[in-house]
């Protein structure tokens, strides 16, 4: 498997669905955290769960931040701990979702860029 990443800036990018399995990838590409922006099981049941992708996250050494939002609609209160936890967690940062243009408009909200 390789990233599909997308750089927004030097601290933050974005990627599309990812599982367990590429957290082994994101570390070994110099991410140091990840923020999962998609809610569980909004593909159905085939979907990785948050829950799994923290737990390999977590045993790489990687921070893992659960802030699920709807594909067409971000609040701002989500924007704002969107902002919360790309000042805070270890960077830089990969942020996912389906397609990872939920992350990317969470980054533009966040930052005014």
């Amino acid at each position: 498997m390789t990233l599909a990443v997308q750089r927004l800036d030097a601290d933050v990018s974005v990627a599309p669905q990812l599982g367990p399995e590429a957290m082994a990838e994101a570390k070994a590409a110099g991410f140091r955290s990840v923020i999962n922006n998609r809610p569980d099981f909004e593909a159905g049941p085939s979907q990785p769960t948050h829950a799994s992708v923290e737990a390999a996250a977590r045993a790489l050494g990687l921070e893992y931040a659960f802030l699920p939002v709807a594909p067409n609609v971000q609040s701002a209160e989500e924007i704002v701990r969107f902002r919360e936890l790309i000042d805070t967690m270890p960077k830089p940062i990969l942020a996912f979702c389906r397609s990872g243009t939920r992350s990317g408009k969470l980054w533009r909200a966040a930052t005014g860029r």
